[in-house]
Order: C-alpha cells, then sequence, then structure tokens
C-alpha cells in the first residue's frame, strides 16, 4: 500500500483524504510517541495508507488493540491486507463509538488522521463526542493538522470540557504538520 493508492483515493475524494502526501515516518513517529502494551486499546481514525498505523503497532500496541475506521474501501481493502490482525474497519468516524470493539470508558488513545479543518463542525463535535465515550478517563485524543493553529475552534473545546495541547511540529512531513492532543478539562 502506497503512493499508487494514496494517488487514486486523493482523485476520487481529494478533501476526504485531506494531504497532498502520505504522512511522513517522522510524523507517524511523532503521532504515535509514548505509546505503548500498556496504553489499552487505541483507535485510529482515517489511517489511508498505514503509516501511522505501522508506527502505532512498532510502539508496542498490540494489534488486538488496535482498530483502525477507515471510510474508503481501497484504503481498507489494503490495510485488511497489510495488517489482518487489527481491526479495520470501514466506515464513518462520525459513528466511532458504534463501530470499534472496545467498551466505552476503556480506550487509552484515539489517533485522528482526518482533516478536521475540512470537516464541517457538526462532523468533528460527532467525532469528538464519540471518541471521548470511547476514551478512559485520562485518554487522550491525539491528531495532526497543517494548519497554524487548533482547528478545533475554541467555543467548541469549551461546550465539550476539552483542553488543546501542541505536543509536536513535524517539519520534515509535506506540508508541515503539528500534533495535538486534547484531554478533558477536570
Amino acid at each position: 500500500m502506497g503512493t499508487k493508492t494514496f494517488g487514486r483515493e486523493w482523485l476520487r475524494a481529494p478533501l476526504r483524504v485531506g494531504a497532498i502526501t502520505p504522512s511522513s515516518a517522522r510524523l507517524a513517529r511523532a503521532i504515535s510517541s509514548g505509546l505503548s502494551a500498556d496504553t489499552g486499546p487505541v483507535v485510529e481514525l482515517g489511517p489511508g495508507t498505514g503509516v501511522i498505523t505501522r508506527a502505532v503497532l512498532e510502539q508496542g500496541v498490540a494489534p488486538q488493540d488496535l482498530a483502525a475506521i477507515e471510510l474508503g474501501k481501497n484504503f481498507a481493502t489494503a490495510l485488511r491486507a497489510k495488517h489482518p490482525d487489527i481491526h479495520v474497519i470501514e466506515g464513518d468516524a462520525c459513528r466511532v463509538g458504534e463501530l470499534v470493539p472496545f467498551a466505552r470508558g476503556t480506550v487509552g488513545q484515539v489517533i485522528c488522521g482526518l482533516p478536521l479543518v475540512s470537516l464541517p463542525s457538526s462532523a468533528v463535535e460527532q467525532i469528538l463526542t464519540g471518541s471521548f465515550e470511547l476514551l478512559a478517563p485520562d485518554g487522550a485524543f491525539r491528531f495532526f493538522t497543517y494548519s497554524l493553529r487548533c482547528p478545533v475552534r475554541s467555543s467548541m473545546l469549551m461546550r465539550l470540557g476539552l483542553r488543546s495541547t501542541k505536543t509536536s511540529t513535524t517539519l520534515r512531513n509535506l506540508p508541515p504538520a503539528s500534533v495535538y492532543e486534547l484531554h478533558r478539562v477536570f
């Protein structure tokens, strides 16, 4: 799975893919940093070509503890072939809470590769609400963006009781990207 699959999917739906190239290995390491076998279940939204999926597994997350939700049929098919032991779910991330095989309140991390900046705010709110229903109390929603600031509006963060923290910036990605984490405000 690589640039050919990415290119075909980008031509079909560039806004859904949301990037001009697959994520770099550096960005994948940045967004998966700190994960381990002890993290608990991990949910990946929009795995695309699986660059971040591979990095999550390299951090020690067991395949059976990883669920990847992918809307694109070709991406999902290729991801299943490459990682047959993970839960690959072809579906809409807005339904994350209904789709994953993990109990509510048990997920250690949700990693999002979706272009939040280009999604309607109602979709972003559904994704965040569903994700935080799945996350353990100390769990985090981690995502990357090409935007210069957090793409989740501060009014939405306040309404959902969340805070945003930028954790890193990867300049050696095309385009450069920043990683953010969202946590519950206790």
